[in-house]
């Protein structure tokens, strides 16, 4: 999961550099999708995101890749499939580093009977750079003004990995009214800042004290996206229902002393998403590391499918 500029190297390559195993880059990578994305500037602190006038569901449907405005801000999205009436809007969102075209091949299988649409966040692949520091409430701005353009006043399922599994989590129980079922993809957990400072300890030296102040910084917003990341509850989305994916191969355990700790407080994690919904399970796709959708695609199409006929279902009253 790449978060930095392609002109600088990317964390992956300074912790082989300064480890030389790729199973910490991943792990650094994966904790680097504990962010949240949105933008702070003027134009989103007066923009209402629940104005009558923002949905424009009689708008020209998106076909392909389009960049929309969302308050004064160019956001990439991409969308394809046919819209079904009473059906849900699949939208998937993309982990910290990445960008809608990794999202590109599960999107093409989901929209043989789906409507599916995918977005690039502010800072990361083709939509406008942030301008300053970005919150859980910026984005959930942002989000909102997507889904105002590409579904209208469709419902709609918001399937997400890593980052975009914190994202949508986050987002879902304040929008009961739109988000009507989720798929989390080894979502970035609620409590990722405090998980990291607890299993690598303040006392840690060498390489694992590296790694804790690179993400410890990253945190705070030292990264080109500017998420600032911040530890919360898990609040109820009512009784949508929640599908919740955890990576089966244990690669965080790899991590020299601290490892183990790592992949438990991952799992932990991934256990408290539950609380979002009545209706949530947990599955473990056992042949994937982080990156399910890429692994196992076959998993997270069936979760995806699974989640949208229920969510169509409960919309009918069956």
């Amino acid at each position: 999961m790449r978060i930095t500029p392609a002109s600088t190297p990317s964390l992956e390559d300074l912790m082989l550099r300064k480890i030389k195993t790729p199973v910490v880059a991943a792990l650094c990578c994966t904790v680097l999708g504990a962010g949240v994305a949105g933008c702070d500037g003027d134009s989103l602190e007066n923009w209402d995101p629940f104005a009558p006038a923002t949905r424009t569901a009689d708008a020209a449907p998106i076909s392909g890749t389009e960049k929309i405005d969302v308050a004064g801000r160019s956001v990439n999205v991409s969308c394809s499939g046919d819209p079904e009436k009473g059906r849900p809007v699949v939208i998937l969102m993309h982990g910290g580093g990445d960008g809608l075209d990794k999202l590109a091949a599960i999107q093409k299988t989901l929209s043989k009977q789906n409507r599916v649409c995918s977005y690039d966040r502010l800072g990361a692949g083709a939509s406008d750079q942030p301008d300053g520091p970005q919150s859980f409430s910026s984005t959930g701005k942002i989000l909102t003004g997507v889904l105002d353009r590409v579904a209208g006043d469709s419902p709609v399922v918001l399937a997400g990995h890593s980052l975009g599994g914190l994202i949508a989590a986050r987002y879902a129980p304040d929008h009961q009214d739109r988000v009507k079922g989720l798929v989390l993809m080894d979502a970035t957990p609620s409590t990722m800042v405090d998980d990291i400072k607890k299993a690598i300890p303040e006392s840690a030296t060498g390489p694992a004290a590296e790694l804790r102040a690179q993400n410890l910084a990253i945190f705070k917003g030292e990264n080109p996206e500017k998420l600032v990341i911040t530890d919360g509850k898990v609040h109820s989305a009512g009784n949508i229902p929640v599908e919740v994916i955890q990576h089966g191969k244990q690669y965080l355990a790899a991590v020299p002393k601290y490892g183990p700790r790592l992949e438990q407080a991952w799992a932990a994690g991934q256990r408290k998403w539950l609380a979002l919904s009545s209706g949530s399970k947990l599955s473990t796709a056992t042949d994937s590391g982080h990156y399910i959708y890429v692994d196992q695609p076959d998993v997270a199409v069936q979760a995806i499918e699974r989640v949208t006929a229920q969510a169509t279902r409960q919309a009918h009253g069956e």
